[in-house]
């Protein structure tokens, strides 16, 4: 195969790996995405927003919405 041939097979090859390397991106960032996610779900609802949460219901079966 003479230099040609390789620069041609290079080009042809260029293309797919940078789809390659673009997939590879978007997998490591749905991976960070999704343990981030996970963190925030497995949080605890701070007792301060739990407190409004309940004056809220309390209003509401009072029939005031505020």
């Amino acid at each position: 195969m003479d230099r040609e041939d390789e620069q041609a097979e290079a080009a042809r090859r260029a293309p797919r790996r940078a789809l390659d390397e673009a997939r590879l991106r978007q997998q490591a960032i749905g991976v960070k995405l999704r343990q981030m996610f996970d963190r925030v779900v497995n949080e605890p609802v701070p007792d301060e927003f739990l407190d409004i949460l309940r004056r809220h219901d309390e209003n509401a079966k009072g029939g005031d919405d505020t």
